[in-house]
């Protein structure tokens, strides 16, 4: 037996004993979701996650090593995660758009196991997660090219239950879809949502095609698989090809290859959000008393303990004009704790007319 086949009997005598132990964990993962039912406990306890993540990293020998048992770990937790959900029958996860669209391709990234529920507006999805129809609603939040899609924080700071529970990154990768049969050469007409129409434009304008535009990328690829009109094409995603049975006629045909865009999940608040420190994103909305150097002061607290500030967007306040309410969204320092968190707040309270921990979460990369 060469050096390779060793190695690999090895790893299968290891994942033998590991799907014993993952049956094992998974059992005692089942009692702590009835415990949690019993108690009205989340799922999700972002301090105990943080301590059991050091705790067992630390317990790795080969330093080179604990990186990677931190996101062996990680997923593992996630994982168990859903189990619970799903057997509190709390893992129903809703969308805005249909099958494909970006929204819908984030969701089944982030909740891989989750039941799924289609809303036709963004104030639905908040709706459904508002009034328990749906644990959790992944949304489009901003956009690296076209900025924050401002429906979306409006729809935050006017539901004070809901918050923010993750935010992660997704890629976005235009292709050109069509029919089976349809070539560049047989297509005149492309339809799409106006942004990817745009993103797009250069690609769309070398080859003379004429635009209309869509609701949505998906339901764009929907409507040509429907049509079935080798001269009709739609701008969406590869996932969407798989799912209305059309084929990739160009890939990658949006001109900024670095296009992403940021997704939040949102989440009913059953208490306030677990603050850890170090390795967090922390949300805020606010508004400042309407004075001068108000707006500075409250920036002042913030970069005096050392909370970078990410981002910072000024929004009309519903119902009292020319006046705004402000987000920002900051990176905990390194070494910070929850205390230090908890701190910085306490210290913008008084700075502020109005102070809300919209969210504080882990920025994840959904690319799969």
């Amino acid at each position: 037996m060469d050096l390779l086949q060793q190695a690999r009997a090895e790893i299968d005598a290891v994942d033998a004993e590991m799907a014993a132990l993952f049956e094992r964990r998974m059992r005692a993962v089942a009692d702590v979701a009835r415990y949690k039912a019993e108690t009205g406990k989340p799922v999700f306890d972002a301090v105990r996650e943080a301590a059991v993540l050091d705790k067992n990293t630390a317990r790795i020998t080969d330093e080179a090593l604990r990186p990677y048992y931190h996101a062996f770990l990680n997923d593992a937790m996630a994982v168990s995660r859903a189990y619970q959900r799903a057997r509190l029958g709390r893992d129903t996860a809703a969308y805005q758009g249909v099958p494909g669209a970006w929204s819908h391709i984030a969701l089944r990234r982030l909740f891989p196991f989750a039941r799924e529920t289609a809303f036709a507006t963004w104030g639905e999805v908040f709706d459904a997660v508002q009034n328990g129809d749906a644990q959790f609603g992944v949304l489009p939040f901003e956009n690296s090219n076209a900025g924050d899609v401002s429906t979306v924080l409006d729809l935050l700071y006017t539901h004070p239950d809901i918050i923010i529970a993750r935010m992660c990154d997704l890629p976005i990768r235009q292709d050109l879809l069509g029919v089976r049969g349809a070539t560049l050469e047989t297509i005149k007409t492309v339809v799409s949502h106006p942004q990817a129409l745009a993103q797009s434009s250069v690609f769309v304008q070398q080859h003379g095609f004429k635009t209309a535009s869509w609701g949505n990328t998906a339901d764009a690829a929907r409507h040509v698989a429907e049509l079935n009109d080798p001269t009709v094409a739609a701008i969406a995603s590869a996932e969407t090809a798989g799912l209305y049975g059309l084929q990739i006629l160009s890939a990658g045909i949006n001109a900024d290859g670095d296009n992403t865009t940021r997704f939040i999940v949102i989440e009913r608040a059953d208490a306030a959000p677990a603050m850890t420190g170090e390795g967090q994103r922390l949300a805020l909305l606010f508004t400042a008393r309407h004075k001068p150097g108000q707006l500075a002061a409250a920036l002042d607290q913030i970069g005096a303990r050392g909370f970078n500030m990410e981002c910072i967007k000024s929004r009309p306040l519903p119902h009292v004009p020319f006046e705004y309410y402000f987000y920002v969204q900051l990176v905990c320092p390194a070494g910070s704790t929850g205390a230090e968190c908890q701190t910085l707040l306490d210290t913008l309270t008084p700075v502020c007319s109005t102070l809300r921990l919209l969210g504080a979460f882990t920025l994840d990369g959904a690319e799969k």
